[in-house]
């Protein structure tokens, strides 16, 4: 599927191959930090299909559980997190987890699979029990 997206500020832009049906929530601590709530939603997006098209995005490189590096990209003007993927370059193609809520097709991107879930906060299974509101 064709998607296009951008960060938060609109400095950095692309356009990308997304795997529709390898879309995943991320319940990890460290998704957690990164994204300063409660899990990230990632889509795949082979590295030779996703094309940056304005902005020079920053990466942070940290050491996961495995002990591999993680290249974690986002722009350095906004802190919108882009994607990650491993930290190893050349070789064998890469794959991007880019995040789900910087493409303009977010809504069609629905999550099939849900990883570190025993990290998940508890009250993520009852959202529908928190009274909400349709607007601030």
């Amino acid at each position: 599927m064709k998607i296009d997206g951008s960060c938060h500020c609109g400095a950095i832009t692309y356009v990308a191959v997304a795997d529709e049906h390898a879309v995943g929530i991320c319940h990890c601590t460290d998704c957690q930090k990164f994204s300063g709530s409660a899990f990230r939603v990632g889509v795949e997006v082979k590295e030779q299909e996703y094309n940056l098209l304005s902005g020079s995005p920053k990466t942070y490189y940290k050491t996961g559980t495995s002990g591999e590096k993680r290249a974690q990209v986002f722009c350095s003007d906004c802190g919108t997190h882009l994607y990650s993927t491993s930290a190893k370059e050349g070789g064998t193609p890469r794959i991007f987890r880019v995040r789900v809520p910087t493409a303009n097709q977010a809504s069609q991107l629905i999550p099939s699979t849900q990883g570190w879930f025993r990290s998940a906060q508890k009250w993520v299974t009852r959202l529908d029990a928190i009274p909400n509101r349709p607007q601030q």
